[in-house]
């Protein structure tokens, strides 16, 4: 088969990188691709919103089947636009899409459906979302509605700065993302990634993860699109994992399918873990960024069959195996990011992480440049590494690390210290 991977990130080279090992894929190609990806698929420059091209070149090479990466096509309606030439796609429709592409939407949705979620309020004009805040007190979570590449969130430990966040992104901080806001109750506990393939009535839990989105150790500083992540996430226990599937992803499956937006790909729910069980904090509509880093690498199931199942409504004739290990990313990002950076710098030393075992360097924001790896946007690389614990992938994936000679770049050095505590505790 001849399978196309749509987008640009870590995200999308891990993507590929499973693509590549299935037997049933002949051509691999990724619009556009970045500095690695290119060792695994044939880079093509197209714009992951350029729907026009992305269908004529499917024309052109007969590209029998194709994996949207990234949400911005997906809410810009990727999958009803290549569905409807005739090309088999691998994602939510638009319609369904919304569950990222709009908090709100969520937000009514499990209220609707009775789906575990922060209470909540939604505004559009600054003075009556300043009263709410008034009245509910804090610390409170200030959302922009639409899509922001993660940094749309604000958790505020006082009136001044909610106020200032309100401000911020209803005066157009995010564009129409910031359009009309979300208001939540700051929900206290431990947070996990929770994955599902879904077909548009079965649902097929993934494994576990949990990222890390503040930028500085001991999740200090601002929001990011995650800077570090891995898998399994040890708060997620079999009776966690079965009460997820129960409350949450089942539900919203019935939910999309009776609202007459019926919900296929993959299905990734944040959730707040605490004493009273899991709540939905948001839904993402694609694999996330760094999880599906270290996702992919424990997948020991032919990634391929498994997403055109979820696309023609066969997941109920499946099942995935799973590698017991732990994986671990660290991203390393350009300094400056999440604010200002600048990119264009060189990377050396990652011809020598091929000499170490279960290591894998992961490119998101890079290029070639000759035979140079240059760096091409925020966050850069994401070193992946498999181990018996969490200690021993985190130990490989930082000795791989210090391999790398990039002095423009910079990384989280306590990436897994959660399930590291939590072991530690056990003991």
């Amino acid at each position: 088969m001849k399978v196309l991977v749509v987008g640009s990130g870590g995200r999308e080279h891990a993507l590929c990188w499973a693509l590549s090992a299935s037997a049933l894929v002949d051509s691999l190609y990724c619009a556009p691709g970045n500095g690695g990806i290119a060792d695994v698929a044939t880079c093509i420059d197209i714009a992951p919103l350029d729907f026009a091209k992305l269908t004529s070149f499917c024309h052109d090479e007969g590209i029998d089947f194709v994996v949207i990466g990234p949400e911005g096509p997906l809410v810009a309606g990727a999958v009803d636009h290549l569905e409807a030439a005739g090309i088999k796609t691998f994602g939510p429709s638009q319609a369904a899409s919304a569950l990222e592409g709009s908090k709100a939407f969520t937000k009514e949705l499990c209220t609707k459906y009775d789906i575990p979620t922060a209470a909540y309020g939604r505004f559009s004009e600054p003075d009556a979302a300043r009263a709410f805040v008034a009245k509910k007190g804090v610390p409170i979570v200030v959302k922009a509605d639409g899509l922001a590449a993660g940094k749309g969130v604000v958790i505020a430990e006082s009136v001044d700065q909610a106020n200032a966040a309100i401000a911020d992104i209803l005066g157009g901080r995010f564009g129409e993302a910031g359009n009309e806001i979300v208001i939540e109750e700051f929900l206290e506990g431990e947070e996990a990634s929770f994955f599902a393939l879904v077909d548009g009535h079965t649902a097929l839990p993934m494994v576990s993860a949990q990222d890390h989105k503040a930028v500085g150790d001991g999740d200090t500083g601002p929001n990011t699109g995650g800077m570090g992540a891995y898998s399994p996430a040890p708060v997620m226990t079999k009776t966690l994992h079965d009460e997820v599937m129960g409350r949450i992803i089942q539900p919203t499956v019935a939910a999309m399918a009776a609202e007459g937006c019926p919900y296929k790909g993959v299905l990734y729910a944040g959730l707040m873990i605490d004493e009273q069980g899991p709540k939905l904090l948001e839904y993402n509509i694609r694999f996330g960024d760094p999880e599906c880093q270290v996702l992919m690498p424990r997948l020991k199931s032919d990634l391929l069959p498994a997403l055109m199942a979820a696309r023609d409504g066969a997941l109920d004739q499946l099942d995935l195996r799973w590698n017991d290990r732990t994986a671990l990313c660290v991203i390393m990002a350009s300094r400056g990011y999440p604010g200002d950076y600048e990119s264009g710098s060189s990377i050396g030393g990652l011809d020598r992480l091929a000499e170490l075992d279960d290591v894998i360097a992961f490119h998101a924001g890079t290029k070639r440049d000759g035979d140079s790896i240059v760096a091409n946007g925020g966050r850069v690389l994401g070193i992946t590494a498999l181990g018996d614990d969490v200690k021993s992938a985190q130990l490989s994936a930082y000795r791989a690390i210090d391999r790398i000679e990039w002095p423009e770049g910079f990384y989280r050095g306590d990436i897994g210290w959660r399930a590291i505590l939590r072991e530690k505790q056990k003991a």
